[in-house]
């Protein structure tokens, strides 16, 4: 890849800040170096190519520039898992998606996530009086908290094993294979893809083994959980054994990354903004809208760099040929001045923020309305609670991940934490 402004988005260096670069990259809407791969940036391409059935999220449609970034292999070759749902075009995505829907939301379990609000409360609280209580493992009390290890981590995590019906006990086992492929996303131009194939391989490959043996005790045990459900199937509609193993590891993997990066991102801007922390804290109701304009402002996924046109196409006069690789900036769309006014302000009361933070189309986001509740809930029952909060490190750490990018840890210190 050539050295250029694409190189610099994905240097750590800007991280922390990549936003000014994406306001570069948006002067050329569709940028290609003449090796690497095509890059859309601005809101509505992105938006349209996200509905156009002539783009393909298959890498085996993919005729040049590398290999598909998350590792996934045709047919589970060598032991490891096929491609997820995700990674498929109708109508094997369809099926999967309609399938893995059944028992997660409507029409089949249209209560599902809303009998979930007393546990996500309980959970929150937990948390947070682990924190009061000094028991959270930091050692430090409640003068210096890491949010990220504190909180955003494990509540999501809490939540998708609960959803699941994976033990939460089992969290340091699947954290290490979940941080390989999470990691496997990120499109690292210096990387040895040798070895790194390898990693990915064996990081699915265990993570397949571990949830085949969970698989075949709720065949055998049944609970009230997704797995169980999704073992069971339904008649002719059930999934093959490796596509279910697929799925389940697309979401436990899926079903905590991107929300652990939403709630810190969140709780850094509105520490950013004391004045809305404020007003979330008087008026709980703000977080429906604040979570809102915090997926345009601060994505928790920032692009999507595995799409492949099935024929040419033509983008802002520009053709894409067939085959080719295309990333999609998510973030610079979401900051495209010609969709939304001001945007590099955070506005908690912006209106008609048709944000692309949960993508949009037959791919967009499954586990939005999950991911949604719970970041309202965190944020609002931390501004509820913690007193005089503030930052100690600005900017904070960040994830090597340049995708799914957020803080690695969140330095907060407080006078307290009300009960």
């Amino acid at each position: 890849m050539k050295q250029g402004i694409l190189t610099d988005i994905l240097d750590y260096a800007n991280r922390a800040d990549p936003y000014p670069l994406y306001e570069e990259l948006r002067k050329t809407p569709v940028y290609h170096d003449g090796e690497g791969p095509y890059v859309i940036s601005t809101y509505y391409e992105i938006r349209g190519l996200l509905h156009d059935p002539r783009l393909s999220s298959d890498a085996r449609n993919r005729t040049a520039g590398g290999a598909d970034p998350l590792g996934e292999e045709e047919g589970g070759e060598g032991g490891a898992l096929p491609p997820s749902f995700l990674k498929l075009d109708p109508p094997e995505h369809d099926r999967l998606r309609r399938l893995t829907n059944r028992p997660f939301g409507p029409p089949h379990a249209p209560h599902r996530i809303e009998n979930m609000r007393g546990d996500l409360e309980d959970t929150v609280k937990g948390l947070i009086d682990d924190i009061a209580n000094g028991t959270s493992g930091s050692g430090e009390g409640t003068e210096r908290i890491d949010l990220v290890d504190q909180f955003s981590y494990p509540f999501p995590v809490t939540m998708i094993c609960r959803l699941l019906g994976v033990p939460r006990g089992d969290e340091a086992r699947f954290h290490v294979w979940a941080d390989t492929l999470a990691a496997s996303l990120d499109p690292d131009p210096d990387a040895d893809a040798e070895e790194r194939e390898k990693v990915t391989h064996d990081a699915r490959m265990e993570l397949g083994m571990y949830l085949a043996g969970l698989i075949e005790e709720r065949r055998k045990n049944p609970q009230d959980d997704m797995l169980s459900q999704l073992a069971a199937g339904h008649g002719d509609l059930a999934m093959s054994t490796m596509e279910l193993l697929s799925t389940a590891a697309l979401l436990l993997i899926a079903g905590h990354e991107t929300t652990v990066n939403l709630i810190t991102n969140g709780m850094l801007t509105l520490l950013r903004n004391p004045d809305v922390l404020q007003r979330l804290r008087a008026e709980p109701g703000l977080a429906v809208p604040m979570v809102e304009e915090l997926l345009r402002f601060e994505p928790p996924v920032q692009m999507l760099p595995q799409r492949t046109p099935l024929v040419d196409v033509e983008v802002r006069g520009v053709t894409i040929p067939k085959g080719s690789p295309m990333w999609l900036m998510l973030a610079a769309g979401n900051r495209d001045p010609q969709r939304f006014e001001d945007p590099d302000r955070f506005d908690p009361d912006r209106k008609d923020v048709q944000h692309l933070g949960l993508g949009s189309g037959i791919h967009s986001c499954f586990g939005a309305p999950l991911a949604r509740l719970e970041a309202q809930r965190a944020l609002s029952e931390l501004a509820r609670r913690l007193e005089n909060p503030r930052l100690l490190e600005d900017p904070p750490p960040y994830r090597q991940n340049a995708v799914l990018r957020g803080p690695r840890h969140l330095w907060v210190a407080c006078d307290g934490i009300r009960p």
